[in-house]
């Protein structure tokens, strides 16, 4: 292990502009200061690539296998001068940029200022090494993660089979969503009391695994249970499609979270995995979205507005057949986000350790 400055471990540049009205849709992704944005049909950079923050979000790292374009708003890897991509990618992701904020209003990063700062170098065997080990446990994070991706795909698709595109839906009788969905019900917890704290950030825009370590004394906030449904009723959150099962509770637990989500619960067991599925779909939440109201850029949709989504109630047999096909998915689901989490506390407990050297490989 040695000791270099970062500007002789690689060579660090300023990424691209490209306004939004010049982006077109392609195969290269469009990466930004906190994640990839959109696609274009034209790339900057041949990947592998390594990419951080340089405004707005700074530091952090991302790894891109393919060739890409880096906005303005990073820092990209022009030279890796002999060393691992990958194990460089990890090097940022351990490191602590909060120091180098040149910003006042916005984080900023000045690539020259970062020049000076210190790093441990291993050899590059022992780089590809722990390159090696990270990137199995990312892979698989990955893997789970696109399982969790494809079964919801196939729980969305029966859903539209059974209660939208199913001709004998005409025949069902005519309601609203509080017909057979309780939203925002009474719950309590005391003043002070500790429970499970489900952030907004944490609320997923795909999938319906979320992280649920966090745990708060209760102030405040919308209060939920295993089995309930959360929809981010503010904008931009409910356009991006952040919604919730919750199934992470003990049973009678009660949670509670930001007081910007609408609890949707089903009135019978036999519905849950329906109402979550109906939160999810399109012409749902293009209700939702129509029915906001507020300023510009702090639009919520209200509990009145949406407990009147007209709906047509299911057969009672034909949910208890869709309950009980979804049992299996949701199980399986369930499995691999705690598989997820598992992996994800390991690769964040082993990535120090292994980056500064305390873990041999």
């Amino acid at each position: 292990m040695r000791t270099v400055s970062l500007a002789d471990a690689v060579t660090l540049q300023r990424g691209f502009d490209l306004p939004v009205s010049q982006r077109r849709s392609g195969k290269y992704p469009v990466v930004t200061s906190n994640g990839m944005a959109t696609t274009h049909n034209e790339f900057k950079v041949k990947g592998p690539g390594v990419v951080i923050g340089r405004s707005g979000s700074i530091g952090g790292g991302q790894y891109i296998e393919d060739d890409f374009w880096p906005l303005n708003t990073t820092l990209w890897v022009k030279d890796f001068k002999g060393n691992n991509e990958k194990y460089m990618y990890y090097l940022f992701r351990s490191l602590d940029f909060s120091g180098f904020n040149a910003g006042a209003a916005v984080p900023t990063l000045n690539r020259n200022h970062l020049s000076a700062l210190n790093v441990q170098l291993p050899g590059r065997d022992k780089q590809d090494k722990i390159a090696d080990i990270l990137g199995t446990i990312d892979e698989k994070i990955e893997l789970n993660r696109k399982v969790n991706e494809t079964l919801e795909q196939m729980g969305q698709a029966l859903f539209r089979h059974y209660f939208i595109d199913n001709p004998d839906a005409g025949k069902w009788k005519d309601g609203v969503l509080v017909d057979i969905i309780e939203l925002n019900p009474r719950e309590s917890i005391a003043k002070s009391t500790e429970a499970a704290y489900l952030e907004m950030k944490n609320m997923p825009e795909v999938g319906m695994s979320v992280k649920t370590t966090a745990r708060r004394k209760f102030t405040s906030g919308m209060k939920f249970k295993n089995g309930d449904t959360l929809l981010a009723r503010i904008t931009p959150c409910l356009e991006n499609g952040k919604t919730a099962l919750v199934d992470f509770l003990n049973d009678d637990e009660v949670g509670f979270g930001s007081t910007e989500y609408i609890v949707m619960r089903p009135k019978q067991n036999t519905l849950t995995e329906y109402t979550y599925f109906l939160a999810r779909s399109e012409a749902f939440r293009a209700f939702a979205i129509q029915s906001m109201v507020g300023t510009s850029g702090r639009q919520r949709v209200q509990n009145d507005s949406l407990a009147t989504y007209k709906i047509c109630t299911p057969d009672t047999k034909l949910l208890a057949q869709f309950h009980e096909k979804m049992q299996g998915t949701f199980a399986q689901i369930r499995s691999n986000s705690q598989q997820i989490q598992t992996l994800t506390t390991l690769r964040d407990t082993l990535l120090p350790r292994l980056i500064s050297g305390k873990v041999k490989v």
